[in-house]
């Protein structure tokens, strides 16, 4: 009576094993396609964004660097930037450390 019972589960899991292959096969790969549209390709479209921005960096900007510090474009080299932060009280600082432009900030609120 166990030996049957062996033979008949083996069976069901070999029949149920050869449709689940492609079953787990299009589930994965509908995983994958949610996930890179609403994660990766966001990420990739504020990624540009981004480099555009700190590309076209000009004279007279007003932005905001990752550690919080306001202040304005008063010279742009190819990797950074001369801020000042106060009257006669510059920074210099990579452009990758830039994160917005504060008049964005302002148009929000």
């Amino acid at each position: 009576m166990n030996t049957l019972f062996f033979i008949l589960q083996e069976q069901t899991t070999a029949a149920a094993g050869k449709g689940g292959n492609w079953s787990f096969l299009i589930m994965m790969v509908a995983i994958f396609v949610v996930m890179y549209f609403l994660m990766i390709r966001p990420q990739k479209k504020r990624q540009k964004e981004l480099k555009a921005y700190r590309d076209n960096l000009q004279k007279g900007e007003k932005v905001i660097t990752a550690g919080g510090i306001y202040g304005t474009v008063v010279e742009v080299k190819e990797t950074t930037v001369l801020l000042e932060v106060d009257n006669n009280v510059k920074i210099r600082v990579d452009k990758s450390s830039l994160v917005k432009d504060s008049s964005d900030l302002q148009q929000q609120n």
